[in-house]
């Protein structure tokens, strides 16, 4: 009798290993799921920036400063770095042509003071890749700065799902002025 249940015991637990797991994601040898790429489909672009303009505004809102507005100038500028950082493969600041982050957005014809630009190479969400920004003091300083008024945000994704993030917040004059 025991070795009958037994024998049932180790079909069932065989079985169950065979049978997707519930939420349809595919498990590793340590039984957590395995990391998903992150797909970005073209008609998502207005739901990602909005949805990074809403958490950056919530976040900065949570510090006390004022909230940011999307620029289309500085999201010009940021989809430019990103593809150009795709294309030297390497997260920097610096554009394949030597470019600045404060030449490219006089480039794009932004008039105000560039406040900073932050960059990621990452295969994650544009809300993981704020999380992780928000962790170091200097993203996390450009970020909340007070002098920030105006937002760029776009990416670059390849072929392997890799992205390439790029952020840049701007002061257009407008704003309230940066204290020492």
């Amino acid at each position: 009798m025991i070795r009958l249940f037994s024998l049932f015991l180790a079909l069932a637990v065989a079985l169950a290993a065979c049978a997707p797991s519930p939420s349809g994601t595919r498990l590793g040898p340590d039984g957590k799921p395995l990391p998903q790429v992150y797909r970005i489909k073209d008609r998502d672009t207005a739901n990602i920036q909005f949805r990074m303009l809403d958490a950056v505004n919530a976040l900065r809102g949570a510090s006390g400063q004022q909230a940011v507005a999307l620029d289309s100038q500085l999201n010009a500028a940021a989809a430019t770095h990103s593809r150009d950082m795709s294309v030297q493969n390497r997260p920097w600041h610096f554009g394949s042509d030597g470019s600045s982050p404060i030449e490219r957005v006089q480039r794009v014809g932004f008039s105000g003071r560039l406040v900073g630009e932050n960059i990621s190479e990452t295969f994650e969400s544009e809300l993981e890749t704020l999380g992780a920004w928000m962790e170091k003091p200097d993203t996390r300083r450009i970020i909340l700065d007070p002098s920030a008024d105006a937002l760029g945000f776009a990416w670059y994704q390849e072929n392997n799902g890799k992205i390439w993030w790029t952020m840049i917040l701007g002061d257009t004059g407008g704003g309230v002025a940066a204290s020492s």
